[in-house]
């Protein structure tokens, strides 16, 4: 139970729907293509770290990202979950900026 509660993964999936076939049917069928994805980790208690948005680069600069980070925000608060750090690049420090985080002055 504390491993299943100590991580959690948000996705972000694109539902491709194709109709029709070949053979005159109408039938159609529908596919899912994972386009987004946040995964972080807690200690199911007080703290949890956000590690990983990764958005498929041919979705960029939708607000798929700050969705995905939202969430996960989201989903750690009504966890009780209150002190939420993350890991970031140098190159999108400013997108986590927009969305409430601080950089530490310690690095």
């Amino acid at each position: 139970s504390a491993l299943r509660n100590g991580y959690l993964v948000s996705t972000l999936h694109l539902q491709l729907s194709k109709a029709g076939s070949s053979n005159g049917s109408s039938s159609s069928s529908s596919s899912e293509e994972l386009i987004g994805l946040a995964r972080a980790t807690s200690d199911h208690a007080f703290n949890a770290t956000i590690w990983d948005v990764l958005v498929d680069p041919d979705y960029q600069g939708q607000g798929l990202g700050k969705a995905l980070v939202e969430h996960m925000v989201r989903t750690l608060l009504r966890r009780d979950i209150t002190n939420i750090t993350l890991f970031a690049d140098a190159k999108v420090v400013d997108f986590y900026k927009q969305l409430g985080f601080e950089s530490d002055p310690e690095g």
